[in-house]
């Protein structure tokens, strides 16, 4: 903008607007991704040894399973946070309560249509999900707080 008129000039290159949220909610999302990724495979990982050895093979297979959608379900929390980022707060704070009622509607789903197949420990399965969810969940809080991320971002 030239400073006389206060109108573009059209030999200024126009900046892009930057939207702090955006940058925020997305770095936050990146640093909950790396904090939550290996914990998470561990639970999983106790989770499905564990089952084996105190119920076998139908233990292993409920335990995989139970892991994998806990897994699949916080990452797509993750995909949630960074493709609303750009949004206004509001609309992802919604989004982000939309997506865990939406998450924990999934993760019973699953569990009434597996309780009943016999190759499934349905005790392995119910188990491993959900000490993924809670380690997931844990270390996004630790995610959080290691970051010191403004909750309100000035400028937004």
């Amino acid at each position: 903008m030239s400073e006389a008129t206060d109108t573009p000039n059209p030999a200024e290159p126009a900046e892009p607007a930057v939207n702090p949220h955006a940058e925020t909610v997305r770095r936050l999302a990146a640093a909950m991704l790396r904090t939550a990724l290996w914990p998470g495979v561990a639970t999983v990982a106790i989770g499905a040894v564990v089952a084996t050895v105190l119920v076998g093979v139908p233990g292993l297979v409920g335990a995989l399973i139970g892991g994998v959608v806990a897994f699949a379900s916080s990452l797509l929390t993750i995909w949630l946070m960074r493709f609303t980022g750009g949004m206004s707060p509001h609309f992802v704070m919604v989004a982000a309560l939309g997506g865990y009622v939406g998450k924990m509607i999934v993760l019973l789903v699953v569990m009434t249509l597996l309780g009943g197949v016999d190759a499934i420990h349905r005790e392995s399965l119910a188990f491993t999900m959900l000490a993924t969810v809670m380690v997931w969940a844990g270390a996004e809080v630790v995610a959080f707080k290691r970051t010191k991320i403004p909750t309100i971002v000035p400028g937004s």
